[in-house]
């Protein structure tokens, strides 16, 4: 399994995902270069926990579906593990996700991106 990718991943669906306005993108106007360190490590240790607990489900979705769709997932976007056409796998991995919680990205006053989990 190779964590960098899961990240990155879950990194782009996080910033392509979360609107500034309830119209525009986020990507449209950050990478993930502006995420605040506190952001970066928090997303890098939620994606190495959800794949430690889910190994043997995650090997058959891949580390860039595994990243993306856990964002989306515990975000309860309208794609995710569930729509993949895994069956009971794909509600197995949904679970997992949803039990992790939801969490948002914000611009701080600092122009960092920050995490809002809860």
């Amino acid at each position: 399994m190779n964590l960098e990718l899961m990240v990155k991943a879950y990194i782009a669906a996080a910033l392509w995902s979360t609107s500034l306005d309830g119209l525009e993108a986020m990507d449209n106007q950050y990478s993930a270069d502006e995420l605040s360190p506190e952001a970066k490590q928090r997303m890098s240790e939620d994606c190495e926990r959800f794949w430690q607990e889910n190994a043997a489900d995650l090997a058959v979705v891949g580390e860039v579906s595994t990243g993306h769709d856990f964002w989306l997932t515990r975000n309860r976007h309208g794609a995710g593990f569930w729509d993949r056409g895994l069956g009971e796998l794909g509600e197995r991995l949904t679970e997992a996700a949803h039990a992790v919680g939801g969490c948002d990205l914000y611009v701080g006053d600092d122009g960092k991106l920050h995490l809002q989990v809860g």
